[in-house]
C-alpha cells in the first residue's frame, strides 16, 4: 500500500495548477484518497522564463514540458500533468502519455475590444496571439488585419489587452472555462472554419513506461474518448512532423464505435491549405490520424513545408 504522498509535477500557472488539481481531485475521488496523498510540485520551465518571443524562435514544443519530463525520469516526480496541446510528438525515452481527463470545449474564444468578432473589426486592426495557427487562420479570415507575436500568461494577455496594445486576442475557450474567466469573451469560433490546435482542450497526465503502481492509479481516471480523439489528432500531427513553427490544426469527434476526423495546414500568410476529412472505427485512432496526415502531405508536396522557413 502506498504510505507517501504521490508526487504530481506542474508548471506554475494558474491554468496549469487549475488543471493539476483538476487531476488530484479526480484521482482522490477515484480512489477515495484523502488530500494529503497527493503532493504539487511546481516547476518553472523555459517556456515560462523567455515570453519576449514566439515558441518557434526559441525551440517550439517541449518548451513547457523538459523540466517536468527531466525530474519524472530522475524519479523525482511520480507523473505530471500538462496540456495536451504542449506536447511534442515524441517524447523523451522511457516516458508516455498515460492518461487523458475528460476533454473540455475544444474551440478558440475571441476577446474583442474595439468589435466582438474578428470579422468586424476595423480595417488594419491589431490581434494579438502567440499561436501560428491562430495568426495564420485570422490572416486567411482578415488579410487586412496587423497580427502580432502575443506571448504571456492568460491573465498577463488580458491586461494588454485591456492596456489598448491590441484590438482582440484569441484564447482556448477551455483555459477561460477552467479559470473561470469565460465572461470575457466576445465571441467562440466555429472549429469547422476555425479548426483547433491538436489535442487543444485536453488535460494529459505522463508517467513512466512500465510504473505499474501509477498505472493502476491513473487508469480510473483516463477518459477513453478523449484518448481515442487526442491520439488521433497527435498521430496526423506526428505524420507532418508538427511543431510550434507549422500551422496546423485537427480534431476529432468520436460517434459510438466510430471516429471522424477534420485537419487542416496552411500557410503562415494565410493564402494556401490543405484539408483533409475521414472517419473510421475508433480502434484504429491513431493509424486513421497518420493516415490523414500522409495524405496531406503528399498533397501539399515538400515545396509546401519549405516555403514556411
Amino acid at each position: 500500500m502506498q504510505t507517501k504522498p504521490f508526487r504530481i509535477g506542474t508548471r506554475g500557472s494558474p491554468l496549469a495548477l487549475a488543471q493539476a488539481h483538476e487531476a488530484r481531485d479526480r484521482l482522490m475521488a477515484a480512489h477515495h484518497l484523502p488530500e494529503e496523498m497527493f503532493e504539487i510540485v511546481v516547476l518553472t520551465t523555459k517556456g515560462d522564463r523567455i515570453t519576449d518571443r514566439s515558441l518557434a524562435e526559441i525551440g517550439g514544443k517541449g518548451l513547457f514540458t523538459e523540466e517536468l519530463e527531466q525530474k519524472l525520469t530522475a524519479g523525482e516526480l511520480d507523473f505530471a500533468v500538462h496540456s495536451a496541446k504542449d506536447m511534442a510528438t515524441k517524447l523523451p525515452e522511457g516516458l508516455y502519455l498515460s492518461a487523458y481527463l475528460p476533454r473540455e470545449d475544444i474551440r478558440d474564444a475571441v476577446i474583442g475590444r474595439t468589435a466582438r468578432k474578428l470579422i468586424d473589426l476595423p480595417h488594419g486592426a491589431t490581434v494579438g496571439s502567440s499561436s501560428l495557427r491562430r495568426q495564420a487562420l485570422i490572416r486567411r479570415m482578415r488579410p487586412d488585419i496587423n497580427v502580432i507575436t502575443f506571448r504571456g500568461l492568460v491573465e498577463t494577455r488580458l491586461r494588454k489587452l485591456e492596456a489598448g496594445e491590441v484590438d482582440a486576442t484569441l484564447l482556448a475557450l477551455a483555459g477561460l472555462k477552467r479559470l473561470g474567466k469565460v465572461d470575457v469573451l466576445t465571441d467562440i469560433l466555429d472549429p469547422d472554419t476555425f479548426p483547433p490546435a491538436p489535442a487543444q482542450g485536453a488535460i494529459c497526465i505522463e508517467s513512466r513506461i512500465g510504473d505499474a503502481r501509477v498505472d493502476d492509479l491513473l487508469a480510473p481516471v483516463n477518459d477513453g474518448p478523449t484518448f481515442d480523439t487526442v491520439s488521433c489528432e497527435r498521430a496526423f500531427l506526428a505524420a507532418l512532423d508538427g511543431s510550434c513553427r507549422t500551422p496546423i490544426g485537427g480534431y476529432a469527434v468520436c460517434e459510438g464505435d466510430l471516429i471522424r476526423f477534420s485537419g487542416l495546414i496552411i500557410t503562415p500568410d494565410g493564402r494556401s491549405q490543405h484539408a483533409v476529412t475521414t472517419d473510421g472505427h475508433r480502434r484504429d485512432a491513431a493509424a486513421l490520424g497518420t493516415r490523414a496526415g500522409q495524405d496531406v502531405r503528399a498533397r501539399a508536396g515538400s515545396a509546401f513545408f519549405d516555403d514556411w522557413h
